[in-house]
């Protein structure tokens, strides 16, 4: 069966262009639990470098998919004010698209596979990818949500979330992040090559949009190989 391994990368919205009423609700708060000026400063940081990380106040500016068994994909990335020639790289086409064209993309390519792998996306890929379409009048060609234990995914969509699988549904104390399971596992960190999913939004910020999808691409390489181990070891 061909399985289609797929991640994202993400930005939140400018703070200072939210509307008011949103900007009360996001902070009304703030002032209520912090202690001190710096506590209040500190606590506002975190919830402006956090608007990318939900469907409501951030969007897509990556998405990386890689057939497992080809070892071949795509990157789609956004690059505003830039024009970027389609080129191939590893056996990845990377090619510029706004969000919404990021999204039809996915799902066409999505409807000719089966069987989804990732890491953690069931607690941020898919769900974010799902509102984003809805909300830009997309409609998902396969639930991705659905069915989260993998003995109960006998029809329909299979989605193996590694987060979920190496960590036992939680039942391993810290589940860790991609990079603590690539180098647990001796494989090729994608933080290794200078980025992290944190410096996404200043990156996009200084247009240095390449790098984000390359970035993109060293998430998927890793999640495959992190895949193959779990597959050869773990799977039951």
């Amino acid at each position: 069966m061909p399985k289609l391994i797929f991640d994202i990368e993400t930005v939140g919205e400018d703070f200072g262009s939210i509307d008011e009423t949103t900007k009360f609700f996001l902070t009304n708060w703030l002032k209520k639990e912090s202690l001190n000026e710096e506590e209040y400063d500190s606590a506002l940081e975190d919830i402006i470098s956090g608007l990318g990380f939900s469907p409501l106040t951030g969007e897509i500016v990556s998405l990386g998919i890689l057939d497992s068994e080809k070892n071949q994909g795509g990157v789609y990335f956004q690059a505003p004010g830039k024009q970027i020639e389609d080129f191939v790289e590893d056996n990845i086409k990377f090619k510029q698209m706004s969000e919404l064209e990021i999204l039809n993309q996915f799902w066409q390519i999505a409807e000719k596979y089966d069987e989804f792998i990732s890491f953690n996306g069931r607690g941020f890929d898919a769900p974010f990818i799902m509102i984003r379409s809805a909300i830009l009048g997309i409609k998902s060609t396969k639930d991705l949500m659905s069915n989260r234990y993998l003995e109960r995914q006998k029809f329909g969509v299979i989605h193996v979330d590694l987060m979920d699988q190496l960590s036992f549904y939680g039942a391993v104390r810290k589940k860790g992040n991609l990079h603590l399971w690539s180098r647990a596992f001796n494989i090729p960190s994608p933080k290794v090559g200078g980025t992290t999913g944190d410096e996404v939004a200043k990156l996009f910020s200084e247009k240095k949009f390449l790098d984000i999808a390359r970035y993109n691409v060293r998430d998927l390489r890793a999640t495959k190989e992190l895949y193959e181990r779990w597959f050869k070891y773990l799977k039951f």
